[in-house]
């Protein structure tokens, strides 16, 4: 069953990036810090898929994050070819982004969300060393990205590399969402937690407050407040999460977080390009950049374009799921049908009491023996076995095992 406080965080994040893209309002960079708990919650998935399926969980990963990519490489990199790229052997940086993939003029903004995916396949590639290491030495091993950062930040480590300055800056992210799947931050008592995540929202505040950027107080450009004071905010909303039936309970709503944690990819990797499409229109219709009547037109706009290229391409996304393709996910599955018994009258000497669910009555009767797998009476010592057949020729029937 999916954890659906998460799936509601990361609803949150994805909706906050988009208003902070068009918005540019730093403030909201500090009530959510989206980038750090996408990866947190990131790093907890790729936690119980190693745990389910070892390093093949890597290759899996890998298969669920690029095809959205490729989509976006088809429509974009040609029409940058032919508006003044160069071709040259860096473009298969957009069939596997190690390293930020070449774009023109126009598309380097349109398209700079791709840092993300650069970041999450590194982390991912690093995740089965990273979690074996975390499980031997938890403290050491998460205080490490930070302490990377800090030297960087300090000048101890000059470096030009955005992965390594990255690293220091989202995976203590991603490795307390090992933490989140490990249990370690539930189990945390209050009086560690609490004051650990002040004792970091303090360090990075004074940060902040101590080397603004060129946007003032935000966080995507003070690397090192942004990654204290979002290592407090995701001990507080994920240390402890709290239930959230509730998100269910109305059901447009929970279809709409259904929606956009299985559309989340497509969202990122598109919504840019039509911010970055709309911008010019500002000028012409007389609006400011900071009208609030243009900026929430903007914001309008953008969700039902991103709305509308999500219809179109975002199946994709379910394709590297291997799940069946929606064009608008999170429909509610049928109720199975009952199965029930035979209404006719029961033969003399037959008792009438209904068989347990998902049996036949008899051998050869009702549609329990129709179904592949189908379930038979467990005996006293807890091994499926067959009914007793009615005749010596009877034999016993095979159980299978879904």
């Amino acid at each position: 069953m999916r954890n659906r406080y998460l799936d509601l965080l990361r609803f949150l994040a994805i909706v906050r990036v988009v208003v902070y893209h068009v918005t540019g309002l730093a403030t909201l960079t500090l009530i959510f810090p989206a980038m750090s708990i996408m990866f947190a919650l990131a790093g907890s998935l790729m936690a119980a898929s190693l745990d389910r399926s070892g390093v093949p969980a890597v290759g899996r990963r890998l298969r669920r994050l690029l095809p959205s990519l490729w989509v976006v490489a088809a429509v974009f990199v040609p029409a940058m070819l032919l508006t003044g790229l160069a071709f040259t052997p860096r473009v298969v940086l957009w069939l596997f982004p190690i390293a930020d993939p070449p774009a023109n003029y126009w598309g380097a903004l349109a398209l700079s969300p791709i840092w993300y995916l650069r970041d999450y396949l590194w982390f991912v590639l690093a995740s089965p060393v990273a979690l074996w290491l975390f499980r031997r030495a938890p403290l050491p091993t998460l205080a490490a990205p930070y302490a990377l950062l800090a030297a960087i930040e300090v000048g101890i480590l000059p470096t030009t590399s955005p992965v390594l300055r990255d690293f220091g800056l989202y995976f203590g992210a991603w490795l307390l969402g090992f933490a989140h799947h490990d249990g370690l931050l539930r189990r945390l008592a209050n009086r560690v937690l609490v004051p650990v995540a002040l004792l970091l929202a303090g360090a990075g505040a004074a940060w902040i407050l101590s080397h603004p950027g060129p946007r003032g107080y935000d966080l995507n450009d003070i690397p090192l407040g942004n990654a204290l004071w979002s290592a407090a905010f995701i001990l507080v909303v994920i240390g402890r999460a709290p239930t959230a039936a509730w998100v269910d309970r109305n059901r447009t709503f929970g279809r709409l977080v259904t929606m956009v944690n299985r559309r989340a990819l497509t969202v990122y990797l598109w919504h840019m390009s039509f911010v970055v499409a709309l911008t010019p229109l500002v000028g012409l219709v007389g609006w400011s950049p900071r009208d609030p009547w243009g900026l929430a037109i903007r914001v309008v706009l953008v969700f039902v374009l991103v709305g509308v290229v999500t219809l179109l391409v975002g199946w994709v996304e379910d394709v590297a799921a291997r799940r069946r393709p929606e064009l608008v996910p999170g429909r509610r599955p049928a109720a199975p049908r009952p199965t029930g018994v035979p209404t006719s009258p029961a033969p003399a000497g037959v008792p009438t009491s209904p068989a347990p669910a998902g049996t036949a009555p008899w051998p050869g009767a009702g549609p329990a023996e129709d179904r592949p797998g189908a379930a038979l009476p467990v005996g006293a010592t807890g091994r499926a076995r067959a009914p007793a057949p009615r005749t010596p020729e009877a034999g016993t029937a095979e159980v299978k095992a879904r």
